[in-house]
């Protein structure tokens, strides 16, 4: 005689006071997403009466408007049917020509077949995470890093490792340790993610024998190498130096990005790859977008074909140069003692280290209360360092601005030191880490 079959209620769906009655649907990999700590400031930052040293937005007041308004006038009537309609997945022809002009500024020899045009570069890389890792996977990281980059990493559940770097960019040595110890372990290293041009967040450049260096490394591990250099043409002191990117054209890519020398509302960017690597590119890029932005594309083109842009770029370079002496004059008249700060030789941003017991995170909210906001340096760390560190932004604030904000800045560290003297320990600012602080002995 058989049994019945057993069967077992269904569990009833769980009715609680969650606000998102989707939590339970999404996928593993959502967990690791979290809002970016410049994005969180943006809402505070932008206030008038706050002087924001956080951001890292362009400054393009500068940019003739005149002439970007008849080229766009221009494009629309002349060829409006079709920078209004879909393109090509891997970006336009014409503008890929001049993404291989751009880039010979910095030595890198290039094929138009080899580009990928992309949403910004900060897609670029994220179609290069996708197609490069699975979860688990090691991404090797200057400490400390891009946090656009960090959260790339995060979404796709790579295991960040950060490699230490100094005054002069990553550290040879301590690159060659990590895969060391990786190879020890068993990880797979996917690839290195490096900035090497005036880095973001650290302000400092590597050194051309940093990067031929690097290279020798990375060539014998069988590494690659994704070189970010949103800033290379942005330097203050003579030509760019070449880029990674022309000491090896076969184990590097390279990610660009027209947002810091035009305008970055046009979201174009690109990953120059080699060709088997562009391939896989394309087809990610197909499947997120369809096709790169056309219209802004065939705009980025005209303006290129159109005005002179290298004098713009020139012109780009001595308004940042300016900011940046502001900055650092502002530094040190108003810094309190034991307080360092990387110089920095282009781009946008200084790297500062505070003085002994200082934490960032937590003197925040008073900064605020001061009319004067930074980003933490905790933010772009994967492992919760960096918390003695604050990120100073120079780029888009007026030099009086800035000088004034370092005064607010100065004002609240000095407070906050004098707490530290008279009640001791206030946060995790004293902690130490295993990575050397770039620049810090440079102020």
């Amino acid at each position: 005689m058989s049994e019945e079959p057993v069967t077992r209620p269904v569990p009833a769906r769980r009715r609680d006071t969650r606000l998102d009655a989707y939590a339970h649907n999404y996928a593993e990999r959502t967990f690791g997403m979290t809002a970016s700590a410049i994005r969180a400031l943006f809402a505070v930052a932008n206030r008038p009466e706050v002087v924001s040293l956080a951001g890292g937005m362009p400054n393009i007041s500068d940019l003739p408007l005149d002439v970007v308004s008849s080229t766009l006038s221009d494009l629309v009537a002349e060829r409006g049917t079709q920078a209004m309609q879909y393109g090509a997945g891997q970006g336009e022809p014409m503008i890929r020509e001049q993404i291989c002009e751009v880039m010979r500024l910095e030595a890198i020899q290039a094929h138009p077949d080899d580009v990928t045009v992309s949403v910004g570069s900060q897609q670029g890389l994220d179609l290069l995470t996708r197609i490069f890792c699975d979860p688990g996977d090691v991404v090797l990281c200057e400490a400390p890093s891009y946090v656009g980059a960090l959260g790339v990493f995060r979404a796709y559940q790579c295991q960040v490792s950060h490699v230490a770097m100094d005054e002069h960019g990553l550290v040879p040595e301590a690159l060659t340790e990590a895969l060391a110890a990786h190879a020890a372990a068993g990880r797979r290293v996917k690839f290195l993610y490096t900035i090497p041009n005036f880095h973001n967040p650290a302000g400092v450049t590597q050194t051309l024998e940093r990067r031929e260096r690097i290279i020798e490394i990375a060539q014998a591990a069988g590494l690659l190498v994704v070189e970010d250099n949103p800033y290379g043409l942005l330097g203050f002191d003579g030509d760019p130096t070449p880029a990674i990117r022309s000491l090896d054209a076969d184990n590097v890519v390279y990610l660009g990005s027209f947002s810091k020398t035009f305008a970055p509302g046009f979201r174009i960017g690109w990953v120059l790859a080699p060709h088997a690597v562009r391939e896989k590119l394309v087809l990610a890029q197909e499947s997120a977008t369809l096709c790169p932005p056309v219209f802004s594309q065939f705009a980025i083109s005209a303006y290129l074909s159109r005005h002179d842009w290298r004098g713009q770029i020139k012109q780009f370079r001595e308004m940042y140069r300016e900011r940046r002496d502001a900055m650092l004059a502002g530094l040190q008249t108003h810094m309190p003692a034991g307080t360092t700060w990387t110089r920095p030789t282009g781009g946008f941003f200084v790297w500062v280290r505070l003085p002994e017991g200082l934490d960032a995170q937590a003197m925040l909210p008073r900064a605020v209360s001061a009319r004067v906001a930074y980003v933490p340096g905790n933010s772009f760390y994967a492992d919760g360092l960096g918390s003695r560190h604050m990120r100073l932004s120079y780029c888009f604030p007026t030099p009086e601005r800035i000088i004034e904000g370092t005064r607010r800045l100065g004002e609240v560290m000095a407070h906050e030191a004098s707490l530290h003297e008279t009640f001791g320990f206030l946060g995790s600012g004293a902690a130490g880490g295993p990575y050397e602080a770039p620049g810090a002995n440079q102020s």
